[in-house]
């Protein structure tokens, strides 16, 4: 529970109602955790894994919108007062979550002071992040936007591999497979990534913060505070900062 910096913070009669009835699971790639208009019966805790809020159009194309950490939790729309969300929720990159009914998340939001500001902050670093995200869909190149989302899941999972194809960070990024491959191709030749059999490692992690753009930093920000207290997590440097 302490991976997650939602549930670091529950209160010592809140987090033994989450062991009680949480349940560990773990995630597979690209494994559906919401469908769009279905009511939400669970919520999602990340510990390892990332999941990412996906919007589908009518012609069956998709665009991620957001990400979801170990610095929170997947159930925006039960915190909001609704039952069911517009988009889909896939896990981006496989691992561990905590699981609780959507009954328990309803219980700990009214009964917990503590539980629900933290929520609310990090609702608020979300939505902060999405309109961020949502000028760099517009304005940056996909070489940027790519070294951007793989210094963002790399943060997350605290590994340098990254089970990822380049048609999934393609749908990720709402750009051209052939776009991708060609700054994964880029990248890999300048010594930043190396990509093979489905798994993208990073092996430079300053070469990609120099191809990055501004947004990465930003995001960051936004949920180093929620992240600070959360056993074993290290602050990302980035260019500019100090040891």
């Amino acid at each position: 529970m302490r991976q997650n910096a939602i549930l670091n913070a529950l209160a010592p009669a809140s987090g033994a109602r989450v062991l009680e009835h949480g349940v560990l699971v773990n995630l597979a790639l690209r494994q559906q955790v919401y469908e769009s208009e279905q009511p939400i019966h669970d919520v999602y805790f990340p510990l390892d894994c990332v999941l990412s809020v996906v919007a589908r159009m009518r012609d069956g194309s998709q665009i991620e919108i957001g990400t979801i950490g170990r610095e929170g939790m997947s159930a925006f729309p039960l915190l909001m007062g609704a039952s069911a969300t517009a988009n889909v929720c896939y896990c981006q990159v496989r691992g561990s979550a905590i699981k609780i009914p959507a009954t328990l998340f309803h219980e700990l939001t009214a009964t917990d002071p503590a539980f629900r500001q933290l929520l609310d902050r990090y609702l608020q670093a979300y939505v902060n992040m999405l309109g961020q995200l949502a000028a760099c869909n517009r304005l940056h190149s996909v070489y940027e936007r790519c070294a951007r989302w793989l210094l963002m899941t790399r943060d997350r999972v605290e590994t340098d591999q990254l089970p990822l194809t380049q048609e999934f960070l393609a749908m990720m990024l709402g750009t051209g497979r052939s776009g991708v491959a060609i700054a994964a191709a880029t990248f890999q030749q300048a010594g930043f990534i190396k990509y093979s059999h489905g798994t993208i490692t990073v092996l430079d992690r300053p070469g990609l913060e120099n191809a990055a753009c501004e947004c990465y930093e930003v995001a960051r920000e936004q949920f180093d505070g929620l992240l600070r207290d959360v056993p074993g997590y290290r602050r990302p440097l980035v260019n500019g900062d100090r040891a």
